[in-house]
């Protein structure tokens, strides 16, 4: 019972966490994320675990997270609103060739994010080429080009 506890919380944990970091901390990895949620994830496990590191501990904490997961899955269904304070709604970064600064500071994501995204997905290179740049809530940058 006590691994279930601990993977509850754990779990609950990194979710509260990572909602507060932003988004942006799932989107782009740099080499220093990589390397944070390397240390994360064996803090993590240190913490589910305990002392116990037998087999059946560990395939109780999986069951547990991947358990918790599923549900939570179903829950975001039923509950339009619980998917909006887990996962957040996308954000308008630029509208009509315009950034949007206090949204796009609120993100923490600057015009070279932006236009990095633009060249990458669309070969555009100027604000002026963009209509719509939107923060989704998996941290990544969707670009809608303007016509013509």
């Amino acid at each position: 019972m006590d691994s279930i506890i601990r993977g509850v919380t754990v779990y609950v944990f990194l979710l509260v966490i990572f909602r507060i970091a932003g988004r942006r901390t799932l989107g782009n990895m740099t080499n220093f994320d990589f390397v944070l949620v390397l240390i994360i994830s064996e803090a993590a496990q240190n913490a589910m675990t305990g002392d116990d590191f037998s087999v059946i501990n560990g395939m109780l904490v999986i069951s547990t997270l991947v358990g918790l997961n599923i549900l939570l899955s179903y829950m975001k269904l039923r509950l339009p609103r619980l998917e909006r304070v887990i996962e957040g709604m996308p954000l308008i970064l630029v509208k009509d060739s315009r950034p949007q600064r206090e949204l796009m500071k609120k993100a923490r994501v600057d015009e070279e994010d932006i236009l990095s995204s633009a060249r990458e997905n669309y070969g555009l290179g100027t604000m002026e080429q963009i209509r719509y740049a939107i923060l989704e809530t998996n941290g990544s940058i969707s670009i809608i080009p303007k016509a013509g």
